[in-house]
């Protein structure tokens, strides 16, 4: 009789190397070499690690990976950004910039994390509370306002000093 031995090998979300940043394995979207445009819907987590320029929804974990070049908006529960993204970003758990990312627009999270070397261009806006839906909308009133100006007559300066330096001369 032989033995039957059962043997079993763990598969990295990374394309075959230890998973960097301490993520758990996600799919892999684009590989590194892959240049992609257009709209991404990922239905769960995923990893971007090419070249992609348009839209990403993610409805899990994004990663953009270390040699990622991204030109997107991107709207996902949570993302970390290791490589260049240019867009603006809505991240309604967490949004982390690790020390190779870098983020150039504006971002909308529930919580930041920025790692020392991580860098970001634009404005942020932190919602412990959650991420609202909708923009917020300022109410302008555009009725036209009519501005009631007085005038009246500046007394003369000049002829105070006269009288009072005419007592002395």
């Amino acid at each position: 009789m032989t033995e039957a031995v059962e043997e079993t090998v763990g598969v990295s979300g990374s394309n075959g190397g230890p998973e960097p940043y301490g993520l758990e394995p996600k799919t892999t979207v684009l590989a590194r070499d892959d240049v992609l445009s257009g709209k991404l819907q990922v239905k769960s987590g995923g990893q971007v690690l090419g070249n992609f320029s348009g839209q990403i929804e993610c409805d899990g974990d994004l990663l953009i990976g270390p040699e990622a070049h991204v030109e997107a908006d991107i709207r996902t529960v949570r993302v970390t950004i290791a490589g260049f993204v240019r867009g603006n970003v809505i991240a309604v758990s967490r949004l982390k910039i690790a020390t190779t990312g870098r983020l150039e627009g504006d971002a909308k999270v529930g919580a930041l994390v920025v790692q020392e070397g991580g860098v970001h261009h634009g404005v942020i806006r932190v919602h412990p509370e959650g991420v609202p839906e909708s923009e917020p909308t300022a109410i302008v009133d555009a009725s036209p306002r009519m501005a009631i100006v007085a005038l009246r007559t500046a007394p003369n300066p000049v002829g105070r000093v006269r009288k009072f330096w005419g007592e002395f001369f």
